[in-house]
């Protein structure tokens, strides 16, 4: 049987507070519905022994509310608190109230969020559906909480403020939040762990919505005080109990956390003891370090603390917060409230309470956690959206990468070749019968010049399939420098299948933007150095057969005129013949470089269909979820 120690700290407060009047008069105010009646009391059926267990002792705020039980009857001990027997015996405390349940549909006025605050979740949540087919569900599943979470508050009341009590075992949160309520609902006592369950009290209706989310049964849901003037300061607060979060028991640390991720703000109870523990400053504090606007820090028991050491301890408690990174509400900046107060005394309470009536009445706590959670999911995904410099392929990439193509199918040896293929045909065009006749002769055992057998006399494929992964791992590498792991790995997945087939696709192309079918174009003067080179033929043939006719005595004998004829046509040939290969040169080398640009473009075509379209696809979504998170993080477009 857990029975508390009758010189524990809370079981003394709790005598304090029985033995102590109410202010305002309030002594001689209805009396507890734990109070039994004597009828009750001599009831033989409901005598039981003295006993208690855990689950009883977790319960017993809710199971008081219904009614007496026989334990509490029987036994002189009561609940294990010396305060309760002080409480039949001496003045009647203040009762709680349980919270009555709602008898129609109460009618309460939604959570608007600012345009801000909208544009920011709009923006995640397009981000988040950029994302799902880059990203992980587990790596978007803040982001989705928080989307969920934002949704389900903006439906509920924006009149309430829920603020949650939270602390670590011994720290006096219960107590706190009896004093603020200014009547007993969560038990306190030296046995751990005391509050079982979270309990809920609220100072006006309409926020059954909001504690539903909670998850806390009607059972668990109390009232505050009747007492006018509190009322209206926290008009509108729902304030939550919680488990202590270094429980031995999980399934209190699981509700801890369950609620702190649903409540709009938090008060951190802590005293002069373990203010510094690492489980509360390492688990809690520092993660929700940019929740400080949300926050209240307070120290409590500081009436256990002698003389000035309540500010040493308040010092020192200031600066374990600035380490965890937590902004500090002073001099008029946005940040976390820090007070020092006695739960037992009410010294500080208060302070407390005034700076609660502030909070609650501006109405804003709610949107400024969803800001906050924002942040928070946004920091996170920091990692898989901030690039390391700047991002993209640039012209020299894309250039360079349509080069190495080029280079591949051969498009500097498929203009060569045909810059000579030019020149050969301008010589058998332009050349001498018999140099003519000498070359068919050598030419006789050769297949006709063209594209095709130009390249197949090369060592070298018309693709060099090597060549061309190389070039698109190399521009995949280039486009994703830089980028979050996800985004470049896309970025790479992308240039690779883009990679798929290229090799024939450029061989095709090749094919079709190579040399056109049969002999390469002549140019106009051809026909008259066709003819000239004719008229040289004709003088050696006339210069001959006159040669011929003197020798046979056809002709009288005349040497000059027909040596004559022969020598300017046998020299004349030759000089016809090299003036048309100066003339050639020029026309053959305009014909290889645009031989060679056509399967350049073809190629760089090829490429920026296949590879760099799909690249630049990726490095354009990233771009918008990199804009869409800079929204989030409220600074605009940021996409680099």
């Amino acid at each position: 049987m857990d029975v508390p120690d009758s010189g524990g700290r809370e079981g003394g407060d709790a005598q304090v507070r029985a033995a102590v009047p109410e202010p305002g008069g309030r002594k001689g105010a209805d009396t507890s519905r734990r109070t039994e009646s004597p009828a009750r009391r001599e009831s033989p059926a409901r005598t039981a022994p003295p006993t208690r267990t855990d689950s009883a002792a977790g319960t017993e705020a809710s199971t008081g509310a219904d009614g007496p039980t026989g334990t509490e009857s029987a036994s002189p001990w009561d609940d294990g608190l010396i305060a309760r027997r002080v409480n039949e015996t001496a003045a009647p405390e203040q009762p709680a109230i349980v919270e009555p349940r709602a008898s129609g549909a109460q009618v309460v006025t939604p959570l608007a969020y600012d345009g801000a605050l909208r544009s920011r979740l709009d923006a995640l949540r397009e981000l988040v559906g950029l994302s799902r087919t880059r990203l992980d569900n587990r790596t978007l599943s803040e982001a989705g909480r928080v989307l969920d979470e934002a949704a389900a508050r903006r439906r509920l009341s924006g009149q309430h403020t829920v603020v949650a009590i939270a602390g670590a075992t011994g720290s006096g949160k219960s107590q706190l939040f009896n004093a603020l309520a200014g009547v007993t609902i969560s038990e306190t006592g030296v046995r751990r762990p005391t509050t079982a369950s979270p309990l809920a009290c609220s100072w006006s209706d309409g926020a059954v919505g909001l504690i539903d989310r909670l998850g806390i049964p009607p059972r668990l849901r109390r009232r505050p005080a009747q007492n006018a003037a509190a009322d209206g300061q926290l008009r509108g607060l729902v304030l939550v109990d919680l488990p202590d979060h270094d429980s031995a028991a999980v399934q209190h640390r699981e509700q801890v956390d369950r609620v702190l991720a649903l409540v709009d703000a938090v008060i951190w109870v802590v005293d002069p003891e373990k203010y510094a523990d690492a489980v509360l400053h390492e688990r809690y504090l520092r993660p929700m370090a940019g929740h400080a606007e949300i926050m209240f820090v307070v120290l409590n028991q500081i009436d256990r603390l002698p003389g000035e050491a309540t500010d040493q301890v308040l010092d020192d408690l200031r600066r374990l917060l600035d380490e965890d990174g937590i902004a500090l509400g002073e001099h008029g900046e946005p940040g976390a409230v820090v007070l020092a107060l006695s739960a037992l005394t009410g010294d500080g309470v208060g302070d407390l309470r005034e700076a609660l009536g502030q909070f609650v009445a501006e109405r804003g706590a709610a949107a400024r956690r969803i800001s906050a959670d924002v942040d928070a999911a946004g920091w996170k995904l920091r990692p898989v959206y901030a690039a390391r410099r700047r991002t993209g392929l640039s012209e020299e990439a894309r250039d360079e990468f349509s080069a190495r193509l080029a280079d591949a199918i051969g498009a500097t040896a498929a203009g060569e070749a045909a810059e000579r293929a030019w020149l050969r045909n301008a010589n058998r065009a332009c050349g001498t019968p018999w140099l003519r006749l000498w070359r068919w002769y050598q030419d006789r055992g050769e297949p006709p010049t063209g594209r095709l057998s130009l390249r197949a006399q090369t060592d070298e494929e018309a693709t060099a399939r090597q060549r061309v992964e190389q070039a698109v791992r190399t521009v995949g590498d280039e486009a994703s420098a830089g980028l979050p792991t996800p985004w470049a790995q896309a970025v790479r997945e992308a240039a690779v299948r883009g990679a798929q087939g290229l090799p024939e696709a450029l061989d095709e192309l090749a094919a079709r933007a190579g040399l056109p079918p049969g002999r390469p174009p002549r140019p106009g003067w051809w026909p008259a150095a066709v003819l000239v080179q004719a008229s040289m033929t004709i003088l050696q043939v006339i210069g001959g057969l006159w040669l011929v006719g003197q020798i046979v005595g056809v002709m009288a004998p005349n040497l000059g005129v027909p040596v004559l004829l022969m020598v300017a046509g046998i020299a004349g040939g030759p000089l016809v013949e090299w003036g048309c290969r100066m003339a050639a040169r020029g026309p053959a080398r305009r014909y290889g470089l645009d031989a060679e640009r056509r399967l350049r473009e073809a190629a760089a075509g090829c490429g920026r269909a296949r590879v760099l379209d799909p690249v630049a696809a990726e490095l354009l979504r990233y771009r918008e979820v990199r804009e869409q998170y800079g929204r989030v993080m409220g600074v605009g477009s940021s996409a680099r």
